[in-house]
């Protein structure tokens, strides 16, 4: 047998399912029998969550996958790996044992995420050997006007949100004289449910580096800054590990590769506010200010870090970068929509088969991201919607599941692409509960440095706390949705004029939801505690007791083999006695 290479995803939702362990046990198997041929990875995450943890081996050009692995069937995985055998009671159930032959895979078009649980993100030179650095050197004998320009043919729009042109504002930054000018990557991943810029720091934090150097000399900067979150702590190691050894290889530093050109790259840790995902309040932060947003213009471009020019995009972004200098603009743009070009990551959630990471052309359809690609609805329940672009965003119903997913058409709807959030939602959500969700997290996250968002969205909140709970009238009905667009055209920065968007959207694709609680005092999906009843039926009740003895307020009296009765004064609806009973005897109303 030629040398064996065995992998274990180590990303962050790896490592919580128990890879280290397994790490170390495959770590003691080679070490305890003195086995040499085999070499032994960490990698990334391979973006479908469900798998984990993840063991692949690489036998002679085949790729095995091993996955949901435990630590008792780690010997049998390296027994059969010495072998050159597949041990199939243990690999993935396709054809050929690839985990890129899994359905989940097989509509994706791998570019951001390529490198992402197949090479080890702290070993720079396997990030070389799969053409690392490549475009970094191709950059820096070109033309900086030439740079900018593949990236304005290539049709890249910022990921990170609204879809801004990312070559239109290279060359605003290109074009701003100063005397120092600065880089920044935006990974301050604050949207609920998103985790597509942690798994790429996690898993190929070069690709983002290496584009930011290109930007740096494109733009003619020599300090950069990579703000992230310091919830993100294992993608802080990666980068560290990552910048360490760009220095070691004159990548960062002085005199770049030899040709005079110098970038110094920093780390700077967010403390988790929401706000700072907002470029202007991200340089507030960066320079040791209190994070809240700036009046534009001027735009960053022009007067950002410490009052000079600042290009600043956020980590998918960046990761396109080296494939399209590599490759050309032409190559980049075979793939997406006319105005639309390239793939989008987005992080699938909620009520959905297979969750983790997905990278589509931009311009697949909703359903096929959610059937072909998430494998549908858990439990044969039916979709109801979908929510892209987090708290900013908006929620996609059933009807709309066709739709084309591009910046144009989601802001058409009233949604947004955002940076890439997808939560699924099925026929068991409340509608009113999602938005009352969204808005008590805004409310949360508010920086507090406008009236509108600061006291708006609370009273926003207030409200839809009020339909939820059976309390609220067709007045207060009419009041959600004027404050809702008050706070959109009056808010100061972006955050704010989306912040009521889960409202706006669910009122115009489910209003008859929030009249069902306002008329009727009742919640469909029955979500809403305050607006659900629970009884027993005496037809189905067996008089088994077990309601009675999980009630935590002892609402339910009865005798054995007798009906039970429930104190519609005493009951707290806390569905304890719905969850226990066994016969189907508890009617939640």
């Amino acid at each position: 047998m030629n040398n064996i290479r065995i992998t274990v995803g180590m990303g962050s939702c790896g490592i919580a399912s128990g890879a280290d362990a397994i790490y170390k046990s495959i770590e003691f198997e080679l070490k305890n029998k003195n086995i040499s041929n085999v070499v032994l990875a960490k990698t990334g995450c391979i973006g479908i969550c469900r798998y984990e943890p993840i063991v692949e081996v690489y036998l002679d050009g085949k790729r095995v996958t091993y996955i949901n692995v435990k630590k008792e069937s780690v010997s049998k995985i390296v027994e059969a790996s010495l072998k050159g055998e597949v041990d199939s009671s243990l690999s993935i159930k396709t054809l050929d044992n690839n985990i890129m032959n899994d359905d989940f895979y097989k509509k994706q078009t791998r570019l951001v995420l390529e490198n992402c649980g197949t090479i080890n993100p702290e070993n720079i030179d396997e990030y070389i050997s799969n053409h690392g650095y490549e475009a970094l050197k191709k950059a820096l004998n070109m033309k900086k006007e030439d740079i900018i320009n593949e990236v304005k043919l290539s049709g890249l729009r910022g990921r990170g949100g609204a879809g801004f042109k990312t070559g239109t504002k290279w060359e605003m930054a290109y074009k701003s004289i100063s005397d120092i000018k600065y880089v920044c990557c935006n990974a301050d991943e604050g949207d609920p449910g998103a985790f597509m810029d942690r798994a790429v720091l996690e898993g190929d934090p070069h690709s983002v580096i290496e584009a930011m150097i290109i930007a740096a000399y494109a733009v003619g900067a020599s300090v950069g800054y990579i703000y992230v979150r310091a919830e993100y702590p294992l993608a802080v190691t990666r980068l560290k590990i990552a910048i360490k050894e760009c220095l070691e290889k004159n990548l960062l530093g002085k005199n770049i590769m030899g040709t005079g050109f110098s970038f110094d790259l920093n780390i700077r840790l967010g403390a988790g506010a929401f706000v700072c995902g907002e470029e202007t309040a991200l340089i507030s932060s960066i320079e040791g200010e209190r994070g809240e947003p700036r009046l534009r213009p001027p735009f960053p471009t022009t007067s950002g870090l410490f009052r000079k020019p600042t290009l600043l995009n956020n980590v998918e972004t960046y990761a396109n970068i080296p494939k399209i200098i590599l490759n050309g603009s032409n190559w980049f743009t075979r793939l997406g929509t006319e105005l639309s070009k390239g793939t989008k990551v987005f992080a699938l959630g909620g009520k959905i088969n297979n969750t983790g990471l997905v990278e589509v052309p931009i311009g697949t359809s909703l359903k096929e991201i959610i059937y072909e690609i998430g494998g549908g609805i858990p439990n044969g329940k039916l979709f109801k919607a979908a929510q892209t672009g987090g708290p900013s965003g908006g929620c996609i119903p059933e009807s709309l599941i066709d739709i084309k997913m591009d910046y144009e058409n989601l802001t058409k709807i009233g949604s947004m692409m955002g940076s890439g959030g997808l939560i699924v939602m099925d026929e068991d959500t409340c509608m009113v509960d999602i938005a009352k969700f969204f808005l008590e997290f805004t409310v949360d996250e508010s920086c507090g440095k406008c009236t509108p968002c600061r006291i708006g969205t609370k009273r926003v909140y207030e409200l839809l706390d009020k339909i939820t709970k059976g309390e609220a009238t067709l007045e207060d009905l009419t009041d959600l949705e004027e404050l809702s667009r008050y706070i959109k055209q009056t808010s100061f920065c972006g955050l704010g004029q989306a912040a009521t968007n889960p409202v706006l959207s669910t009122l115009t694709y489910f209003k008859d939801e929030y009249l069902e609680h306002i008329n009727n005092k009742k919640c469909p999906a029955k979500v809403c505690k305050n607006l659900i009843t629970y009884k027993i039926d005496e037809s189905k009740c067996r008089g088994c007791s077990l309601c009675e003895r999980n009630c935590p307020v002892k609402a339910i009296t009865g005798e054995l083999k007798k009906t039970y009765v429930i104190d519609q004064s005493m009951c707290i609806k806390c569905g304890a006695c719905f969850n226990s009973c066994r016969f189907g005897a508890i009617d939640r109303q």
